[in-house]
């Protein structure tokens, strides 16, 4: 009986000081980590927005607005995470950069914001978390693909295999057509809840 005791005194004591440590470690990465993820955040914003001085999250964002505008639009196998609204050095609204993720990726989730201008014309996006396959799908964040969606200015936009004849298609990355749709239909969904915006609210909120 002592044994046991002595045994379950043991464990327990292991099982707190592990508990501390996982604690302290928590606490001494939480910054950091957080101060990368906001890094990565920022950096994705300028890529599609070069001409902004400043991002100021859009007062009227609404989670559960955003994720009607997606299901009315058909394409939900999207989340829209927040948006921010894209400033000159004067302050004056250019745009939105939409923040959404795919759940549609061929390997798992993919994250990434989208820069539309005021008049819905795209500056194209920015990838912050992807896991798909090298050599293909994470082509994705080459810009042999992306460049396609830079300039353009349409409801939304379709994935072609081979060349795309009109100004609404998009290219298919080779052997990578789930991963094309992953990020084509993120795009459509970002600009699906950009509809509600420009129809409802203000760039210079």
């Amino acid at each position: 009986m002592n044994k046991i005791i002595k045994d379950a005194i043991i464990i327990t004591v292991i099982t707190l000081v592990s508990g501390c440590l996982l604690g302290l470690v928590y606490e001494i990465t939480k910054e950091p980590i957080a101060q990368a993820k906001y890094n990565t955040q920022q950096k994705a914003y300028q890529t599609v927005f070069e001409s902004a001085e400043t991002f100021e999250d859009y007062e009227g964002f609404d989670e559960a607005a955003a994720a009607e505008a997606v299901v009315q639009s058909g394409y939900t196998e999207n989340t829209i995470n927040g948006v921010v609204v894209a400033k000159d050095a004067s302050g004056n609204a250019l745009g939105y950069v939409i923040t959404v993720t795919s759940h549609a990726g061929y390997g798992g989730d993919i994250a990434f914001s989208v820069g539309v201008m005021a008049d819905g014309t795209l500056n194209g996006y920015s990838i912050t978390s992807i896991s798909e396959t090298a050599g293909l799908g994470m082509k994705a964040k080459e810009e042999k693909f992306y460049s396609q969606f830079a300039g353009k200015n349409a409801t939304a936009y379709e994935v072609v295999k081979g060349s795309a004849s009109g100004d609404n298609q998009i290219e298919a990355i080779s052997g990578a057509t789930i991963t094309s749709r992953a990020v084509t239909n993120g795009v459509n969904a970002a600009l699906a809840y950009f509809g509600t915006i420009s129809e409802g609210g203000s760039a210079n909120e």
